[in-house]
């Protein structure tokens, strides 16, 4: 009798072997569209109307007035609307970062392609600000040696984009190579560090900038890039940016 009970345990496993085997299931997956063929349900348009009659109108609510179509098509290297965000970068950040460290934003670095989309003539609203940045970048100091600040100029050198700045002073030859560039007046020192403003996107090596790697030091100061263009549009009447001599070729 023991001897049965001790096979019963392998007859079941035996069993559950051949059940597992015998039995196939098959899985099909559909491709279900998301486009105008579904129909919208009553009840769910009835519910989000007064959400989205609020979201729609603090989108759409004017913020600022914009005097001048702005577009990063601009031809040289530097445009009115990159000046504009690189500006604004140094402006609402800069207090934010001297607060709690001590320190001042040297410049400010973005990139080219960040910029999504221009700035038409007239009121400016917060939607203007989610188009211009629909990304959700957050502002980063990052400390930067002076080595590192030499190779930030040599990946400006090979871009040869208006990659938007504030605070340097770069001049090119016709070739694109840089033969100066300062911060607050004074020639870049490979002995000295820098503080350089930017987003967390580039910071972690976005569109190829490594040197933005392994800083000295890394400060997030917890202020989206969006909201900080938005801010910036509530306390000003009137936008002025144009292009200038902050980073040109010769």
């Amino acid at each position: 009798m023991k001897k049965v009970i001790k096979q019963i345990p392998l007859i079941f496993c035996f069993l559950s072997l051949i059940s597992c085997k015998n039995s196939q299931t098959k899985l099909e997956g559909k491709e279900i569209p998301i486009d105008n063929t579904i129909t919208a349900d009553p009840e769910i348009e009835e519910f989000i109307a007064p959400f989205k009659e609020h979201l729609n109108k603090t989108l759409d609510s004017t913020l600022a007035y914009n005097p001048g179509v702005l577009s990063k098509g601009e031809k040289g290297m530097n445009t009115g609307i990159g000046n504009l965000m690189a500006d604004i970068v140094m402006e609402q950040a800069n207090p934010v970062f001297k607060s709690r460290t001590g320190n001042s934003i040297d410049f400010v670095l973005l990139n080219y392609g960040g910029i999504r989309a221009e700035l038409n003539k007239g009121p400016i609203t917060t939607r203007d600000a989610y188009n211009m940045m629909p990304f959700e970048n957050h502002i980063v100091v990052t400390e930067l040696s002076g080595e590192k600040v030499m190779k930030l100029l040599s990946y400006l050198e090979k871009g040869k984009s208006a990659h938007p700045v504030s605070g340097i002073n770069i001049k090119m030859n016709k070739d694109f190579k840089v033969i100066s560039a300062s911060v607050n007046g004074k020639s870049i020192d490979p002995d000295q560090n820098y503080f350089v403003a930017t987003s967390d996107y580039l910071q972690q090596g976005g569109d190829s900038m490594y040197f933005f790697s392994d800083p000295v030091n890394l400060y997030n100061i917890n202020y989206k890039l969006r909201n900080a263009i938005i801010d910036y549009f509530h306390k000003i009447d009137t936008i002025k940016a144009k292009q200038d001599d902050r980073f040109i070729k010769e």
